[in-house]
Order: C-alpha cells, then sequence, then structure tokens
C-alpha cells in the first residue's frame, strides 16, 4: 500500500460487511468483541481468539479513545490474512478511555497481518486524519446504510 490509500483499497477494506449500523453493545469490550464478530463473519478472520488477544493486548497498553468521539481499536495479528477495517456506531457513546473523556460514537477496528507493519500504520494514519475533519464526522454520523459510509470514506481518505 502507498502513501494514500485508493478507492479500491477502501472497497477492499471495508466492504458493507464489515458495517455495522445497529446500536453496539455499550461496554468497550463487548463492543471490540462486536466488531470482531463482523469479521469473523465475513471470513476476514482466521482465529477469532488470537484476534481478540491481539487486540485487548494493545487496549491494555494505552487507550485506542482518540477524542472528538472517536475510537479505533486496533491489532497486528496472524489471524487475518490481509489487512481489515470494521465500522459501528453508537447513539449513546462507549468509553473508550479517551483523553478528552467523551465516549466513542464512531469506531473502527483495524486488523492487519503481523508482517503488516506499515500497512498498519497507514491505514490508521489515514483514517486519523480524516476523521480529524467535523464534516466527515457528521457524514458518519448521518450515514442512512453501509453505501454511505463508505462513500464517506473514500472521499475523505482516497
Amino acid at each position: 500500500m502507498s502513501d494514500a490509500i485508493s478507492q479500491t483499497d477502501i472497497d477492499e477494506l471495508i466492504p458493507a460487511s464489515h458495517i455495522s449500523l445497529s446500536e453496539p453493545p455499550a461496554e468497550k469490550d463487548a463492543c471490540i468483541e462486536h466488531l470482531l464478530d463482523l469479521l469473523v463473519d465475513a471470513g476476514r478472520v482466521e482465529d477469532r481468539q488470537e484476534a481478540l488477544d491481539a487486540l485487548l493486548a494493545r487496549e491494555a497498553e494505552t487507550t485506542t479513545g482518540v477524542g472528538m468521539g472517536i475510537g479505533i481499536p486496533h491489532a497486528k495479528t496472524d489471524a487475518v490474512s490481509r489487512p481489515s477495517l470494521a465500522f459501528v456506531r453508537s447513539e449513546e457513546g462507549i468509553d473508550f478511555g479517551s483523553m478528552d473523556d467523551e465516549p466513542a460514537t464512531l469506531i473502527f477496528m483495524i486488523l492487519v497481518p503481523e508482517s503488516g507493519g506499515e500497512e498498519h500504520l497507514n491505514i490508521l494514519s489515514s483514517l486519523s486524519r480524516a476523521l480529524m475533519h467535523d464534516e466527515v464526522r457528521e457524514r458518519l454520523h448521518e450515514a442512512d446504510d453501509e453505501r454511505a459510509v463508505q462513500e464517506t470514506l473514500r472521499e475523505a481518505i482516497a
């Protein structure tokens, strides 16, 4: 993957099956499992427990609540064979331990193979840069369906 994520990359990273617009569980670890199950159900995760262990170990290191209502749990693990992104939004908000003490209402999960260090950082930084913009966050909150989420990400990241 180059420095920029292309529209094709977005479609590969986060197909509609990786997006849930239903209210997720209200507790952080349960929300992480909910996101993980989207990837498991889509056939992206070969070992659910290994992926969950990697995600929870990363959470134990430091918060993945980045502020502005955003949570980005992420991990490198060989439980996935290719980079994958999942998304859920919460009306109530979930405590991801953000430094601004705001609950996360937009939650993205990034899983990348252990050998994908550069891809992992590229996805994380591209997503973080896009989510800094108020209009991107607003469009994600207002998205009526999975395609609207994908289109917002295509325009904001690519």
